[in-house]
């Protein structure tokens, strides 16, 4: 079995449990103010996650993915949710009887979310119109204007955007980390913190050089395809003792954007860190490994159903892992 794993670990490029991590640690945050982002499979678990505990999770943002149980709802599966012109009503629909069946929170509370939105017009993986059924799909549930953000206005191909990035603005390419000048044309826009600015703000200034996230142990949650490994940004003002004081915002990566994949680009370079030092907000970067079965070469997370059919309700398995995660910081 362990020869088989680390076979594993050369194909897919899977990462053993990193040296020195440890159990997530119980930090007493402010349960009332978690809330998620991502890019791409990211963005779509962003969403699910989001609505499927909307009671507890105060807002999402949503980099080049789309509405809730996409791929469930939109002809062509997940090739037409990418690609196709996915129907934020249709995903409403969907939600109204997950949550008449339980399967989810109450849809209620997803009427005082807070929701950021991009979508690059260079992006041609997830093509602008699929992120356009989300902010369909949150208006329906009752969003205000004034809570919704789009952007959609930057040449951005298929990535994150930050200051930090190599790679120009248009590209789709590893790590899916680009620079894009900013809309007012000053300096380059940063993406981290328009989402946490448009989730808590208004924020203080940025950190000039925080300190390397902690890596933790995921095992103890389960979660089909997780792998060993996460990590979590911890202020300063958020130890000892103080989480009361702060806020938790789940970070999903990309296919093909784990750790072990792009190294720190997602946990460093994309630059959550730097605003959450200074504004009491706790990061946690879950990861997803490569696996073959499930089938899941890519190191997705699952926003089409490859861990059950129930892959989008608050017991699907990588939900209910981050749940608990969250809960963990909570606590």
């Amino acid at each position: 079995m362990r020869g088989a794993r680390w076979v594993l670990v050369m194909l897919l490029g899977v990462s053993p449990v990193a040296v020195g991590a440890e159990r997530l640690p119980e930090l007493q945050a402010d349960p009332g103010r978690s809330s998620v982002s991502g890019l791409s499979s990211g963005a779509f678990m962003a969403v699910q996650y989001q609505v499927a505990f909307s009671a507890s999770t105060l807002g999402v943002g949503v980099v080049a993915g789309g509405p809730y149980a996409c791929a469930s709802v939109t002809p062509g599966g997940l090739v037409g949710c990418m690609s196709g012109a996915p129907r934020g009503e249709a995903s409403f629909a969907a939600a109204d009887a997950a949550a008449s069946a339980g399967k989810i929170d109450p849809l209620a509370g997803l009427a005082r979310s807070r929701v950021y939105l991009f979508s690059g017009s260079r992006d041609e993986t997830v093509v602008p119109a699929v992120v356009a059924a989300v902010a369909v799909f949150y208006r329906r549930a009752g969003v205000a204007e004034a809570n919704l953000r789009a952007v959609t206005d930057l040449p951005a191909g298929h990535a994150f955007l930050s200051p930090a990035a190599e790679h120009p603005c248009e590209v789709t390419e590893a790590p899916y980390l680009n620079t894009c000048p900013a809309p007012a044309g000053e300096g380059a826009y940063d993406q981290a913190g328009a989402i946490l600015d448009h989730l808590y703000g208004p924020l203080q200034p940025p950190a000039a050089d925080p300190p390397p996230p902690l890596a933790f142990d995921q095992r103890e949650f389960g979660g089909s395809d997780l792998a060993d490994t996460g990590y979590l940004y911890l202020p300063e003002a958020c130890r000892a003792g103080r989480g009361r004081e702060c806020a938790v915002h789940v970070v999903f990566h990309g296919c093909r954007q784990g750790v072990a994949a792009v190294g720190d680009a997602i946990t460093v370079r994309a630059g959550y860190n730097r605003w959450a030092e200074t504004n009491r907000i706790i990061v946690l970067y879950p990861q997803v490994a490569p696996s073959l079965l499930p089938f899941n070469p890519r190191g997705c997370w699952d926003w089409w159903g490859y861990t059950g059919a129930d892959f989008a309700s608050r017991s699907a398995p990588q939900l209910a892992a981050i749940r608990a995660m969250v809960e963990r910081l909570t606590h």
